[in-house]
C-alpha cells in the first residue's frame, strides 16, 4: 500500500464534520465513522488499511441523499441503499486517490462498501461484522426503545443473518441478550 492512511481517515471526517443531524453534539457521522473505527480496531486490531477505511468511510456523507426523496416501500428503500453504497464507494475513491492508493486497494474498498461479495469475500464480510456490532453497541437500544418487540426481533434476526458465524458467536459473549434475541445469534 503506497498511500497515506492519515490522510484518508482525515478527508472522510473533515467531509463528515459538515453533518447537520448531530449526536451527543457532534456531527451524526462523524461520530458514526469513528465509533466504526473503534469497532474495527477492537474487532480485527491487524486489519488491512482498505478495512480500516471501509469501516471509516461506511456512511461519508450520508445525509445528502435523503430517504424522504425516495419512493416508499422496499424497491424505493433498496434504491436508497444502493445509491447511498455507490456514493460512499465514490466518495471514499477519491480521497484515497488523492492519498496515493493504487487502484486495486480503491477497487478493494469500494467493493467492501458495495458489500459486494458479502458472506464469500473476508474483507467484505469483516465490514459487515464491524457495522453490526456498531449497531449493536451504540444503536440498538434507542431503536429498540423506538419500536415494539416484534419490529425490534426482526431487525435483530435481520443483523444477525448478516454476521459470520465468528461474530455471531462473539456477540453471545459480549452482550446480555434477552433470551429471544439472543436466539437469533445462536442459530
Amino acid at each position: 500500500m503506497a498511500g497515506n492512511l492519515a490522510d484518508v481517515l482525515a478527508a472522510i471526517d473533515a467531509a463528515n464534520e459538515k453533518d447537520p443531524r448531530l449526536d451527543e453534539g457532534q456531527p451524526e457521522a462523524l461520530s458514526y465513522g469513528q465509533r466504526m473505527s473503534d469497532q474495527c480496531a477492537r474487532l480485527f486490531p491487524d486489519a488491512a488499511e482498505t478495512l480500516q477505511i471501509a469501516c471509516r468511510g461506511q456512511h461519508v456523507e450520508r445525509w445528502i441523499l435523503k430517504r424522504a426523496e425516495y419512493p416508499e416501500g422496499k424497491a424505493g428503500y433498496l434504491k436508497w441503499r444502493r445509491d447511498l453504497a455507490d456514493h460512499h464507494a465514490t466518495r471514499v475513491a477519491g480521497f484515497m486517490e488523492d492519498a496515493g492508493y493504487v487502484a486495486s486497494d480503491i477497487e478493494d474498498v469500494q467493493k467492501m462498501l458495495r458489500k459486494q461479495g458479502i458472506k464469500r469475500d473476508a474483507q467484505v464480510q469483516a465490514l459487515e461484522d464491524v457495522i453490526c456490532f456498531t449497531f449493536l453497541t451504540w444503536y440498538f437500544a434507542p431503536f429498540a426503545a423506538k419500536h415494539p418487540p416484534e419490529k425490534v426481533l426482526d431487525i435483530v434476526q435481520k443483523t444477525a443473518r448478516k454476521m459470520s458465524d465468528d461474530a455471531r458467536a462473539r456477540v453471545l459473549r459480549e452482550f446480555d441478550l434477552p433470551a429471544d434475541l439472543a436466539a437469533a445469534f445462536a442459530d
